[in-house]
């Protein structure tokens, strides 16, 4: 990955589009999709909230261009997950100079990965938690209540709204899914982004690979899972948006077990998507669990 130097921004100010910034208005920039819907639910219309990554990007090994810099370049505030995500970012921020920034897992305590690479790391998807929901709206609030103090007490409001709101839509889904027979509580998925859902909705987990990197499907993992399906009798499996579900719908295959579809963590769609907000991805992914592992009548 190579990005340019600060140097070098004035040169790319110059041959690349650019959208100023409106006179007083808060310009806020997240690393994914995810977090800016977060942000904007928070910071509402008052404030720009522009993301790095755009609908459906693979977000862990993205390679920022000079005109994601370049258009970071006047931001307020820099919010971003942490707990290794984006593993791009150190030296993104490096080449905007002195822009205050925010990590949104502080005071989470995160869920190691098991197996491959990364073993023992933290899990980096700690959004998809029910209950680190909250964590991460309330430290977008404090970050956002620093970099604007006049505008402190609206911040604050409707983060306890989108709180509420959040709560509302997701716990009828959690009751879905505990009503499950106990030996159809097994998530199969590719990646092993899904720890804390299955944590919070009490599902036990097996995945292709713990976190998406360069060998994906290899023949080991593929067997690894296939003899896990067959030994829970696992009746579906799934896979998530960003990578190819080959392998998932391979262990189906080889299994019997049905291809239960799509699920969604580290991106948004676009607008007219399946998953535009934080809530329809929680929501969708959620439902689709339910409908993939509910016995057949």
């Amino acid at each position: 990955m190579r990005l340019l130097r600060p140097s070098l921004l004035i040169a790319s100010l110059l041959a690349l589009p650019f959208t100023a910034q409106a006179e007083g208005r808060l310009k806020v920039v997240t690393t994914f999709t995810v977090i800016a819907d977060m942000a904007r639910n928070v910071a509402g219309e008052g404030v720009e909230v522009v993301s790095v990554t755009k609908p459906g990007a693979e977000i862990h090994g993205y390679e920022p261009t000079p005109q994601d810099i370049v258009g970071a370049a006047d931001a307020d505030l820099i919010l971003r997950n942490g707990l290794g995500l984006e593993r791009w970012f150190e030296q993104f921020l490096g080449n905007l100079g002195d822009v205050p920034s925010a990590t949104l897992t502080d005071g989470i305590d995160p869920i190691s990965i098991t197996g491959g690479d990364y073993d023992g790391k933290p899990n980096p998807h700690a959004w998809m938690s029910l209950a680190n929901a909250g964590i991460y709206v309330d430290n977008i609030q404090k970050a956002l209540s620093a970099a604007d103090p006049a505008n402190a007490a609206t911040y604050a409001a409707n983060a306890e709204a989108y709180k509420a709101q959040l709560s509302a839509a997701l716990d009828p889904l959690k009751a879905e899914i505990a009503a499950l027979p106990e030996g159809h509580r097994w998530l199969a998925t590719c990646e092993g982004a899904f720890s804390y859902l299955a944590r919070d909705l009490g599902l036990h987990e097996l995945y292709l690979w713990p976190i998406n990197a360069d060998q994906q499907g290899s023949p080991r993992q593929v067997q690894a899972v296939i003899d896990g399906v067959r030994a829970h009798q696992i009746p579906a499996v799934f896979c998530e948006s960003t990578v190819s579900s080959k392998p998932a719908e391979q262990v189906a295959r080889e299994t019997g077990a049905a291809f239960g579809g799509i699920l969604y963590v580290d991106s948004l769609s676009e607008t007219d998507g399946p998953v535009p907000t934080y809530l329809d991805l929680l929501k969708v992914t959620t439902e689709t669990i339910a409908r993939g592992l509910t016995p057949a009548n």
